[in-house]
């Protein structure tokens, strides 16, 4: 028997999930599902086509995506997965199971756009939505009529939301002294300062509401002071005035916030109001940086074959 697709996995990982409330190892959720599915050596032994992880972890990675994309479970923790209350709900809702049609619409939530960040370390805290844009367009569902090259583009914008999902995640779960480094790295890897070692890290007591100064030239006449703040709701508009303050404190003009939240309304307005230039960095967006400019995450190199005309001219 073949190993199931991801979207039929979706059930069995939902039942491991919820006989693990606090959370299972990611080892473990293997173990269980293959376990529930009774795949055969065989089967664990096959791998993806690039022969980098085995195909069923695969397909389990793929409906995991799934159900953290419609707010059924979470991963609190760097390899832990964990059922929500929605999660939960579902499978109270779903007593004889998910029809084919289901399981299809689950799936196709990998093209969505939201994610849901349960704040508290028990689950139960309301869900707070956050909107992640792709950084292509929105994750369009493949179709029959699609070329290879519409399929290979289409799983590509997937693979990209389905990381830079990870991506805000790990940024929610570090200290606030690594986010204020990988937001001096994600700079640098921008093109700002003349090299790593110019970007200064200032953060910690005392900082005086700036966690790095990033020089613009070499004598380091122009300076973009930056403030990191790793938060999982909405920065809002008093912290946004601190900003300024401390800006001109230093008789800055120039000022980049950024944060694995996001901002509300009031402290963009804030922003725009300000006498020089202020920008914010949502989490989304950094997330979308990050993985772009190759920060945190690592971009795995694939040959696609095409047929060089010229090689075959007399």
């Amino acid at each position: 028997m073949p190993i199931p697709s991801f979207t039929d996995i979706i059930p069995s990982l939902l039942q491991i999930l919820s006989a693990h409330p606090d959370g299972l190892a990611v080892k473990q959720v293997y173990a269980g599902v293959a376990e529930g599915l009774r795949l055969t050596e065989e089967e664990l032994a096959q791998m993806v086509p690039s022969q980098s992880q085995a195909l069923y972890k695969n397909r389990i990675g793929w409906a995991q995506d799934s159900l953290k994309r419609v707010g059924w479970s979470i991963s609190p923790a760097h390899g832990l997965w964990k059922i929500t209350p929605a999660g939960i709900l579902a499978l109270k809702e779903h007593p004889n199971g998910f029809t084919s049609a289901e399981l299809k619409m689950i799936g196709r939530a990998n093209a969505s756009v939201k994610m849901v960040d349960l704040l508290s370390s028990n689950g139960l805290a309301p869900a707070i939505e956050t909107k992640i844009q792709p950084s292509t367009e929105v994750v369009a569902v493949a179709t029959e009529a699609d070329s290879p090259d519409d399929l290979m583009q289409k799983a590509l914008a997937k693979i990209r939301a389905s990381v830079e999902l990870d991506v805000l995640e790990r940024l929610r779960q570090v200290s606030p002294q690594k986010f204020e480094i990988l937001v001096l790295d994600l700079l640098h890897a921008m093109g700002y300062g003349l090299n790593r070692n110019s970007l200064k890290h200032i953060g910690g007591s005392g900082d005086g509401g700036i966690d790095g100064i990033v020089p613009l030239d070499r004598l380091g006449l122009n300076k973009v002071y930056v403030q990191a703040k790793r938060w999982q709701g909405s920065v809002g508009s008093p912290e946004v005035q601190t900003f300024m303050g401390a800006l001109q404190l230093h008789g800055a003009d120039r000022g980049v916030l950024m944060t694995s939240g996001d901002f509300s309304k009031p402290a963009i307005e804030t922003a725009t109001r300000a006498k020089g230039v202020i920008v914010l960095v949502d989490g989304g967006e950094m997330a979308r940086l990050m993985v772009e400019f190759g920060v945190g995450v690592e971009h795995r190199a694939i040959k696609i074959p095409a047929l060089r005309a010229d090689s075959f001219e007399e």
